[in-house]
Formats: structure tokens, sequence, C-alpha cells
């Protein structure tokens, strides 16, 4: 599956499509809100959860840049 499409996929599909596909890579703890770091083939997928309504709240994919830094320690040597 390429990013392009990935992105073209209904947001249900796209969950969907990071449970069945995605290697869990990282999680970013920031206050109530968590950040599980997904690859895809060639991308990461983002799923940004809030541990205090226990719901996901978003969904962000992309290939590189500054979305990577906050994992930069965990996912790089």
């Amino acid at each position: 599956m390429t990013l392009y499409q990935f992105n073209l996929l209904e947001e249900d599909q796209k969950y969907q499509t990071v449970w069945d596909l995605g290697k869990h890579i990282d999680t970013v703890i920031d206050e109530e809100k968590r950040n599980l770091l997904y690859t895809i083939d060639m991308f990461f997928v983002e799923v940004h959860y809030d541990a205090n309504t226990n719901k996901i709240i978003g969904i962000k994919s992309f290939i590189h840049g500054h979305n990577l830094d906050k994992y930069v320690g965990s996912i790089l040597p």
C-alpha cells in the first residue's frame, strides 16, 4: 500500500488498515494524549488517543519531516 492509497481511504478504513497492516513502533505520552506511531510499507501513521475519554481522536499519515521529531530518540539509534 502506498501513502496515496492510504490517504484515499475513509477514516474507518484507515484505522482498520493500521490495525491489520501496521507495525507499532513507539508511543509518546503527552499529558492525557498518547501518540502511537505505526509503519505501513514505506510510510508512517500516527494515531492520536485521548486517555481521559478512552477514545481515538485522530489519525495522521506521513513519510518524513517534523512529524517524526518526537520519536527520533526511540526509533533511531
